[in-house]
């Protein structure tokens, strides 16, 4: 099953033929080495997730069980052949994903139990953690065992032998269980610098035992894709056609992504890695460049076209449920991914879509972004009234108009660049038919520090330190009815946001699956002091998309609510709950 070959030493002197826009690389070798490419390249590389396990080791992420099992059915949907739910016996969380995932109606992925080899010196029969391992029911169960001479010495503390021992004894008990094994080989890269013989050594007990993958692990991250691609393709050679090799790099080096290719190429089949490149430290391959690069870059067909296109979806789903601001320059799936910012780049991209990007961005589910800023032409305001499709009713001139206004409200400290969906609704407001889904009519916002007690009715004033109510009071006007609502919130932006959305659950309950992700605040001139103008830039996300919205004003609550106003008016006319 895994790609022979050591395809990494053909591609040393690769010649390049693009035929067309958007198609697979062809390299120009010998017909022999052709065919070897060709049936090496052709086999679908497996997709091992494990977002869910090493992807919560990053500070700051933490999943409840909810959270996995979403997840979980996101990632199988997705395509993911296998998704490492979590450590086994680690935690209660853990424990209590193993037994509820079972009951969820998974159409393609299996789900991997991750957890140690058994201790040294001791029984299989009795050791907890097999017995975890075990008890999780997890169709596949993935151990981790030590490869570099280095860490079983000074860290493990234990014989070479012993630690062999450790791996064999272990594959071949769960294996015996009736289990799909897969053995981790942890350090692996750093091992086989060391003592290669070793390295290679310990999997070689971990096949004859039974492990049905050997994964190669980049542990600290330190190895270079042209390593990898060396190493990768010394262990094809070196072990039997039966042996089937995984990558699992961390991106130390920032080349994590880049070092899964390279083993790809040199002949691995698995690939693990987390979405959105999370994971300890700095991180491991993200699954979500890792599939792009496969799919339309080496002709690698790693999930269907049809779930390709939902893999911006999916990166923003997991960033929700991380409680993580998607990163808008990721590649492939960021907000900015595709955005063009000279007049140049866009006037080129509107006569032809491969002119400054390396792909269509709907392949993945992504889409252009022409960035306005005061320093746009008329081009790019064109080029955006034809995505959106109001090109009938706004004309050339109208397109003069608004360039002048966005010139205009940036002199007042409003930047489009970094806002896209309050730019769109420029372009709304400019139409002749325009109708606002719902205006202010006033807001008040109140932020006292002294809280009524509860134990009675007075009002606590001791001396100590409690925390700021705010509470906010907003009147809409949703066509002809006005909406008097109010709202506490731990901020002032927070109350402002739950008011409003109170004022319009009744019309636009659909609102209730807007998110805020982020809070900008920046002045603008700052020489004025107190009186200088402020912007207020919120990101909002719905598990589907994510937006910009802007508001700039020398009263922070103003610009605030012309941030927060923006962002649900947006996602009104975008999601086609109101017309226009």
């Amino acid at each position: 099953m895994g790609n022979k070959g050591g395809t990494a030493s053909l591609l040393t002197r690769p010649c390049v033929i693009w035929d067309g826009f958007f198609c697979a690389r062809k390299i120009c070798l010998s017909g022999a080495y052709i065919q070897e490419l060709e049936r090496a390249m052709s086999n679908k590389v497996e997709l091992y997730d494990t977002t869910l396990r090493d992807g919560t080791q990053q500070k700051g992420i933490s999943l409840s069980v909810e959270d996995k099992l979403s997840i979980t059915e996101r990632l199988d949907q997705l395509g993911i052949d296998v998704i490492e739910g979590g450590y086994a016996g680690a935690n209660p969380k853990d424990d209590e994903y193993f037994q509820r995932v079972q009951s969820l109606d998974l159409k393609h992925a299996q789900i991997a139990a991750f957890g140690n080899t058994r201790r040294a010196n001791g029984e299989v029969e009795t050791d907890p953690t097999l017995k975890a391992l075990l008890d999780t029911q997890a169709p596949i169960l993935t151990l981790v065992g030590k490869s570099s001479e280095y860490q079983i010495r000074d860290v493990l503390q234990t014989s070479l032998e012993e630690n062999l021992a450790m791996i064999a004894d272990s594959v071949r008990y769960l294996n015996g269980e009736g289990r799909r094994v897969f053995f981790d080989a942890e350090h692996f890269f750093d091992g086989f610098k060391m003592n290669p013989e070793y390295a290679i050594q310990s999997l070689r007990v971990a096949m004859e035992a039974g492990a049905e993958r050997l994964i190669l692990c980049d542990t600290n991250g330190g190895t270079l894709p042209s390593e990898v691609a060396e190493i990768v393709t010394r262990i094809i050679d070196e072990l039997s056609d039966d042996a089937v090799i995984g990558i699992h790099s961390h991106n130390d080096t920032d080349t994590a992504v880049a070092s899964a290719i390279a083993a790809v190429e040199a002949g691995a089949f698995q690939v693990q890695g987390c979405i959105n490149g999370y994971g300890e430290r700095t991180g491991n391959a993200n699954m979500v460049s890792v599939i792009g690069n496969l799919n339309l870059k080496m002709a690698i067909s790693a999930i269907s076209d049809d779930q390709l296109s939902t893999l911006t979806e999916v990166s923003n789903f997991v960033s929700e449920r991380v409680n993580r601001a998607p990163f808008q320059f990721q590649p492939f799936v960021g907000s900015s991914a595709f955005s063009h910012k000279g007049g140049l780049h866009a006037a080129a991209t509107q006569k032809s879509v491969q002119a400054y990007q390396h792909i269509e961005p709907s392949l993945v589910g992504n889409s252009n972004d022409v960035v306005i800023s005061e320093l746009s032409g008329r081009g790019n305001i064109v080029h955006r009234i034809k995505e959106m499709g109001l090109q009938a009713d706004l004309d050339d001139a109208d397109a003069r108009r608004i360039v002048q206004h966005v010139k205009d409200q940036e002199s007042k400290g409003f930047s489009y660049e970094g806002a896209n969906a309050s730019f769109d609704l420029v372009l709304r407001r400019a139409l002749p038919n325009y109708e606002a889904p719902f205006d202010l009519v006033d807001f008040m916002v109140i932020v006292e520090n002294k809280r009524r007690s509860s134990f009675g009715t007075g009002w606590r004033n001791d001396g100590e330190e409690h925390p700021l109510l705010s509470e906010a009071t907003v009147k809409v006007r949703v066509g002809e009815e006005v909406h008097h609502t109010a709202a506490e919130g731990d901020g002032p932006v927070g109350a402002l946001d739950g008011a409003l959305r109170k004022s319009l659950v009744d019309a636009y309950p659909e609102l209730s699956a807007i998110r805020l992700t982020d809070y900008k605040v920046r002045v603008v001139n700052e020489g004025v002091g107190t009186g200088a103008a402020v912007r207020v830039v919120i990101e909002s996300s719905d598990h589907k998309d994510v937006w910009y919205t802007v508001g700039a004003s020398s009263n922070i609550l103003e610009a605030s609510w012309l941030a927060l106003s923006d962002s649900f008016e947006w996602w009104l006319f975008q999601n086609s709950v109101v017309g226009g």
